[in-house]
């Protein structure tokens, strides 16, 4: 029988990894404990990355939060590397980490010419709403005063990137940098989470079935953050008061993902407040997909089209 007829878009390879997906299963993350549910995804996290691409210089730091608290990060630089840029991973503020994002911000590195710096923000349930937004915050102060101690240069060009959940904290540190006066070149947004509520077409089209379901949204905002603060402009970036002068963002979209709606939104948001915006979508597949480039075409596509922003917004005045 055919997997998923109801999502007759969906790619054959897309498909044929749903399929595999869904043989292998065990028990739903949602249903395990955060902790194993971080084992689950690290176990699984490079099973259809591309392979793992050697660079100049890959180094491991700590990063200091406003608590003190050091947060592990990893420094990604290849050779002859313009600009840097701040990524922070996916995963619901729940999963994820600098490891699980190791191949990819390995990638963004080469393809976009540019430094990496990965940070491991601290993860809910031990650390609620507002504590990744804090981290976030916090690396992205401590990176531009540390450039020069780094080696990257004391004026290299910076950006913030981030998928998912790390979409978000990107969006809104990228927020903060307008308010505090720290100059940006980009935001790279992979199908950010934008809105302070559930309810667009892509999330009541793609709820049930794919990588992402509202029952997994529900499992990583339930551990997150309260119903009563969903509203926060922190948490959903669409309700900030307003986002002229915010850098300019590259958006890459999944079409068969709840968060699609709420990429469009953000994208149409910055336009009209006369933010300059490249939005990509990648028709027929997933979100995570960008994380699926051993059998994903459209995965390598994504990470060249980034790369290609990344170089562009670094060199340009």
């Amino acid at each position: 029988m055919s997997y998923l007829p109801e999502y007759p878009e969906l790619t054959p390879r897309m498909r044929s990894v749903l399929e595999r997906m869904s043989r292998a299963r065990g028990q739903p993350m949602h249903l395990m404990e955060p902790q194993a549910a971080r084992a689950a995804y690290e176990a699984s996290a490079e099973v259809l990355e591309v392979p793992r691409r050697a660079l100049a210089r890959v180094e491991d730091l700590q990063v200091p939060a406003r608590d003190g608290t050091p947060l592990p990060a990893r420094l990604y630089q290849p050779e002859g590397s313009h600009g840097v840029l701040l990524y922070f991973h996916g995963g619901g503020f729940t999963i994820g980490s600098v490891a699980t994002h190791d191949i990819l911000c390995r990638e963004l590195a080469a393809l976009g010419q540019c430094a990496v710096v990965s940070v491991g923000y601290r993860l809910a349930p031990e650390h609620r709403f507002p504590v990744a937004v804090d981290d976030s915050w916090d690396a992205l102060h401590w990176l531009a005063g540390a450039r020069g101690a780094l080696g990257l240069g004391e004026t290299a060009p910076l950006a913030v990137g981030g998928d998912s959940a790390g979409g978000t904290l990107a969006t809104v540190a990228a927020l903060h940098a307008r308010d505090e006066g720290i100059p940006l070149a980009l935001q790279l947004l992979f199908y950010p989470g934008t809105a302070a509520r559930q309810d667009s077409a892509s999330h009541r089209r793609y709820h049930h079935g794919l990588v992402l379901e509202q029952a997994h949204i529900e499992y990583f905002f339930g551990h997150y953050i309260d119903l009563g603060e969903r509203d926060d402009w922190r948490f959903s970036p669409l309700n900030a008061p307003d986002v002229d002068n915010v850098a300019p963002a590259w958006i890459g979209l999944a079409e068969c993902d709840p968060l699609f709606d709420e990429g469009i939104a953000w994208g149409d948001t910055l336009r009209a407040a006369g933010v300059p915006v490249a939005l990509e979508v990648w028709r027929g597949v997933t979100h995570e997909f960008i994380k699926m480039g051993r059998v994903l075409p459209e995965s390598r596509q994504a990470h060249a089209a980034a790369g290609q922003a990344l170089a562009e917004a670094f060199r340009s005045p």
